[in-house]
């Protein structure tokens, strides 16, 4: 965040700093000296209180007077700036942290302002780090109430997505369409390098693409199947756990929509994608296998 845009004070024209603002100004400088030196414990003990106080500045009633509108004005958006950087002081300090830090940090981040800008990027450092800290239990419900506030976070959504796919087929079909639909939308970060950025999109419409495709051919959507798991196969290249579910229904995909359209090609296509499925071990390989020489047998006898 850049600092510049936080004035170094508080300076009513004409009159004496407050002590109120004075208050502000002091402990928002003991913060930034406590986050350069990465001093967990001080940053969040004044964030707190300089989160408090910002508010209460923020919060400061209109002045009925147009003469005073001014100050007035500069004063709540100092506060409000004050407020923003509290929050990234909790998030900057949490990343660069050990795993119990990101967790104190970030759940402290998240009871302070659970819409936060930098709550949203850090999710995915705070989920791993509950998992690094033994606490995998809580992060379901850190997931739901997360998405509650920041409904197109995609660490959020990939994870729901992923605990929801085996046992609640619908609630993750819609999760991963909301991963794809955010991960299209969304553009990089400022300050984000570009490679991890990509990285981190490819990740957001490989699962989502591939948790739709494979639910929609456990369904039997043939086109939304196909449509989805077409988009993921040069995503999922070299993973094979992902690779076989995603061949063997677009291989039973391309099957049906060749017999519904009377395509001997489509019906090929399918059976070509029944053949690489079966080169892969997995509980997909021997039906894949036998749906291959089915669909063969099938497009043999089509004109």
């Amino acid at each position: 965040m850049k600092l510049s845009i936080l004035t170094l004070a508080v300076v009513l024209v004409g009159a004496p700093v407050s002590v109120a603002a004075a208050d502000l100004e002091s402990s928002f400088q003991a913060l930034k000296d406590a986050e350069g030196k990465g001093d967990a414990a001080l940053v969040k003990k004044l964030a707190m209180e300089t989160s408090a106080m910002a508010k209460e500045a923020a919060a400061e009633a209109a002045p009925a007077s147009a003469d005073e509108k001014a100050g007035w004005t500069d004063r709540v958006k100092y506060a409000q700036d004050v407020e923003s950087y509290t929050e990234y002081a909790l998030y900057a300090t949490a990343i660069k942290g050990p795993a119990a830090t990101t967790v104190d940090l970030m759940a402290t981040l998240e009871e302070q302002n659970p819409k936060s800008k930098y709550l949203d990027q850090g999710y995915g450092a705070y989920l791993g780090a509950l998992e690094q800290t033994g606490a995998s239990a809580k992060i379901p419900a850190t997931v739901e109430k997360g998405l509650q506030n920041l409904p197109e976070n995609e660490d959020l959504l990939l994870v729901a997505a992923r605990n929801a796919q085996a046992k609640q087929p619908d609630k993750a079909l819609a999760l991963a369409n909301r991963l794809v639909a955010a991960a299209t939308k969304h553009t990089k970060p400022e300050n984000t390098p570009a490679a991890d950025w990509e990285r981190r999109r490819n990740i957001s419409l490989e699962y989502g693409h591939w948790i739709a495709g494979v639910i929609h051919g456990e369904k039997q959507q043939f086109l939304a199947a196909d449509k989805d798991l077409r988009a993921a196969l040069p995503l999922i290249k070299g993973n094979d756990a992902m690779m076989g579910p995603a061949l063997f229904y677009l291989g039973m995909a391309n099957y049906q929509l060749g017999k519904m359209t009377n395509s001997k090609a489509k019906v090929l296509e399918g059976a070509k994608f029944s053949e690489d499925c079966a080169k892969i071990t997995g509980p997909f390989t021997d039906q894949a296998w036998h749906n291959a020489q089915v669909m063969k047998t099938e497009a043999g006898q089509m004109r």
